[in-house]
């Protein structure tokens, strides 16, 4: 991949993640953790899309399709896991 399919791919998984953020709310480390969980999605996606051979909305060299899919699969996950909260309780 070249640098400015890089770069592309960044700002779309950083758009995706800030949009999710301005859905969910929450504070300034739940930004952060939205817009890495985005890139990782997209990143995860245009992976498995290479792997399986799956291609859904091309644009040059991404797959556009599979990275947003992705993106949305790892932040929805990782909005559910970043909001359980453990049990105050002591066992003993």
């Amino acid at each position: 991949m070249s640098i400015p399919s890089i770069l592309f791919g960044l700002v779309i998984a950083f758009l995706l993640g800030a949009l999710f953020h301005a859905v969910r709310g929450g504070n300034g480390w739940r930004l952060l953790l939205s817009l890495f969980l985005g890139a990782l999605g997209f990143m995860l996606g245009q992976f498995a899309g290479m792997w399986f051979g799956i291609t859904l909305y091309p644009f040059g060299i991404l797959d556009l399709g599979a990275g947003v899919l992705g993106s949305l699969i790892i932040l929805i996950l990782g909005d559910w896991l970043s909001r359980i909260k453990p049990a105050n309780k002591s066992s003993v």
